[in-house]
């Protein structure tokens, strides 16, 4: 039998819903069906479906509630519209509906969306990968919860790198994130960010340090729907990026020789080891 429906998984992005992409507008828009979960996704997001298409909430249903949704669109020649609060590839579930809706002969398409961690750094108006202060980002959650961590993927861990970290998914055990930071290296003085609902009318961003980040939670009482940032590229200056520093050249521009020369002496000294102490 020969199908034509297709599975668009959409990334609704933090919650504003003019964060949308325009791929993510114009799919929804074009949907039969579009399933949203009204505990993760704005329902201004519904107003780009068409009047006519049928609008399931998917909040209270596991998959088995959806897939019968997926049937259909196979055998019906449906459109399906699977919203999915921020970008659909972190913490998403969308691996397990990809497989379904592939075994049941469906097309899929994803679209990408605005994760909540780019979000919360606008708010803030931080860049996370700092020159010479932070280059790598690691998203991850605090583990115990109810989905297993994998082996090896412990915050302690993670946190022994000093670089940017984004916590999702532990606000419920504040306590516990800090304190495997902490023992990870951060100093308590390593500035954070906690963002609840980014982007949503009752929006809240706090900056804080690894230190007080429990008291902090506790404080205005969160446990959901609640971001970390933390990491000191969070309060950095004085850092330039050597891409547009006159003295890098690349395909487009050319070095100015001085400049040239002076990136490169400032490149060795920082290589060079430190020179042995002398005698006190």
């Amino acid at each position: 039998m020969t199908t034509t429906g297709t599975v668009w998984f959409v990334g609704a992005g933090p919650g504003a819903a003019d964060l949308l992409t325009l791929r993510a507008a114009r799919v929804i828009a074009t949907a039969d069906v579009v399933v949203w979960a009204a505990s993760l996704v704005h329902a201004d997001v519904l107003a780009h479906a068409r009047p006519d298409a049928e609008i399931v909430d998917s909040s209270q249903l596991p998959i088995e509630g959806v897939l019968p949704l997926y049937r259909r669109a196979a055998a019906e020649g449906l459109t399906v519209a699977r919203i999915h609060s921020g970008d659909p590839a972190l913490w998403g579930a969308m691996q397990e509906q990809l497989d379904l809706c592939r075994a049941l002969g469906l097309a899929v398409e994803v679209v990408p969306g605005v994760s909540s961690f780019t979000a919360v750094a606008a708010i803030v108006g931080r860049e996370l990968t700092i020159p010479e202060v932070a280059q790598s980002v690691i998203l991850t959650r605090l583990e115990g919860g109810k989905t297993p961590m994998p082996p090896g993927e412990r915050v302690r861990e993670f946190a022994r790198h000093g670089t940017t970290m984004a916590l999702f998914l532990s606000a419920a055990r504040s306590g516990q994130v800090q304190a495997e930071l902490l023992a990870g290296g951060y100093p308590a003085d390593t500035p954070a960010v906690v963002a609840y609902q980014a982007t949503w009318p009752d929006e809240l961003v706090v900056r804080c340090t690894v230190g007080t980040l429990e008291t902090t939670v506790k404080e205005h009482r969160l446990w959901k729907h609640t971001l970390f940032l933390v990491g000191p590229a969070l309060d950095a200056t004085g850092t330039r990026s050597h891409l547009y520093h006159p003295g890098h050249f690349h395909t487009y521009r050319r070095a100015e020789p001085a400049a040239r020369a002076a990136l490169r002496r400032a490149r060795t000294d920082r290589a060079a080891p430190p020179a042995p102490e002398g005698p006190s």
